[in-house]
């Protein structure tokens, strides 16, 4: 029979009620009450802001697969929390991604630029594959 530590059963209760998820949107509320709006913003302020400033992704770690002036799509293989959190509970990642991350992150792009559209291909995501792609949009 299949035995979980009581440390273990209290992260999956907590992921149950959405804990995780609300951490990371007042992550979010944080970052945008420490930083100025930006107007204009490009299709670069929003990866420089996003992924190497909110989320802390180190450059080497996150490709930038392409950029135009209205799209970004990136492969990112760094250190990730909700991964490493997913495996140690044998939780897939494209449920626990979607539910921990997908609408924080949204909430802070929209916040950047309520034009922006953030998407995640859940059939590119670690560990099923070797990084995690992600598309953003800027709509004009």
């Amino acid at each position: 029979m299949y035995q979980i530590s009581n440390n273990q059963f209290i992260q999956k209760i907590l992921y149950h009620i959405g804990f995780y998820e609300t951490f990371f949107f007042f992550h979010a509320l944080n970052w945008h009450l420490k930083h100025k709006k930006l107007e204009n913003i490009s299709i670069k302020d929003i990866y420089e802001l996003f992924y190497i400033d909110f989320l802390r992704i180190p450059k080497e770690d996150c490709k930038i697969i392409e950029m135009t002036n209205i799209k970004l799509v990136t492969r990112c293989k760094n250190d990730c929390p909700i991964l490493d959190f997913s495996l140690r509970l044998g939780l897939s990642t494209k449920i626990s991604c979607k539910r921990i991350s997908e609408g924080p992150c949204k909430y802070f792009l929209r916040k950047l630029d309520k034009n922006i559209i953030f998407e995640r291909n859940y059939n590119h995501i670690r560990p099923y594959k070797k990084d995690c792609e992600e598309t953003i949009i800027l709509k004009k």
